[in-house]
């Protein structure tokens, strides 16, 4: 069987997202062109992009969204904007799409690829891997951090149960302080063209009264990523900001995608003049359960191992940095 590799846009990959009957799996939010593009426009990593399809036919099997300095390609991406990556490849289709793409990678000189942070399921460790030993290459492959994620159950009493004694009763408690304060209000929007700059702003202006780390986070460059990916992610209708108000002012934020029956918290901030009313937690709680009301089937916490994801129900699953070299 033959298979052919053509370079590819960020235009074009996008109709290949548009285009439901293709048989592509797209994974995640960090892999969808949108997210692609906004980074790497953002950040000009001064590397050559590579955007591969392996094509059987007609038909796109995979896409590679590499990017290549010297003998080295990685993802497009960086970890710490990124939380996990991955190849898009139809299922069924992995050991075609990788064998054809490392005869290409060689035929340009590339012999290692740097791989970070993938999940255990990716097709980077279920796939790739043993199409790289197979061909006499070796793979490393390091943990470098953990994501957290659980399952939602079908109602909110369902998902307070799953919860251990001690912190159901804290849930209970601290909701009961928040709506016993004057003039409180929750609500998730399904953000629009219209106000994405506006919610944006304010979100960044909880974000500066973090903690010094986070807040160092915060650079101006990183201040234009938060905007031009709340911009992407609105036009695909998947950005959503939960906004926590006390008596008409923001005190807490999060800010999330909503993507195949699961909400992705990205990030999120508080004003900390609220913290005797635990906003910024309740914030997340809250917007768990509008998620369960929605009919949400996952909550991914996503990258970092902070105590209140456990607390709230979270379990940690492994991430990887895999480096190969793939003769």
């Amino acid at each position: 069987m033959s298979f052919t590799v053509t370079q590819e846009s960020f235009d074009r990959l996008t109709s290949y997202w548009n285009e439901s009957g293709s048989g592509l799996k797209w994974g995640s939010i960090f892999v969808l062109p949108a997210w692609l593009e906004t980074w790497w426009r953002t950040f000009q990593p001064g590397t050559e992009l590579y955007l591969a399809a392996v094509r059987d036919g007609a038909d796109i099997i995979g896409i590679a969204p590499l990017q290549m300095r010297g003998r080295k390609a990685c993802f497009v991406g960086s970890p710490d904007v990124c939380d996990y990556q991955d190849f898009v490849i139809v299922p069924g289709r992995e050991t075609e799409f990788f064998s054809a793409l490392l005869d290409e990678l060689a035929g340009k000189g590339v012999n290692q690829l740097d791989l970070n942070p993938v999940r255990p399921e990716s097709t980077v460790i279920t796939s790739l891997v043993d199409v790289v030993k197979n061909r006499g290459g070796d793979v490393t492959r390091q943990e470098v951090d953990v994501t957290v994620e659980m399952d939602l159950p079908g109602t909110w009493e369902e998902y307070l149960d799953g919860l251990d004694k001690k912190q159901r009763h804290e849930v209970r408690r601290k909701l009961r302080r928040l709506w016993g304060a004057d003039d409180v209000h929750y609500r998730c929007h399904e953000v629009t063209p219209q106000d994405v700059s506006g919610l944006t702003d304010t979100f960044l202006e909880l974000f500066s009264f973090s903690r010094d780390e986070k807040a160092d986070f915060m650079t101006p460059q990183m201040e234009t990523f938060f905007h031009s990916i709340a911009r992407a992610m609105t036009e695909i209708k998947l950005l959503r900001y939960g906004i926590l108000e006390v008596e008409s002012h923001p005190a807490a934020m999060i800010m999330g995608f909503d993507y195949h029956q699961a909400l992705y918290l990205y990030n999120s901030a508080f004003d900390p003049q609220y913290n005797s009313l635990s906003a910024g937690l309740l914030s997340k709680v809250l917007c768990i359960k509008e998620s369960i009301a929605l009919g949400r089937r996952k909550w991914d916490f996503l990258k970092g191992a902070e105590k209140y994801k456990y607390q709230l129900g979270g379990s940690e699953v492994k991430l990887y940095h895999c480096r190969m070299m793939i003769g």
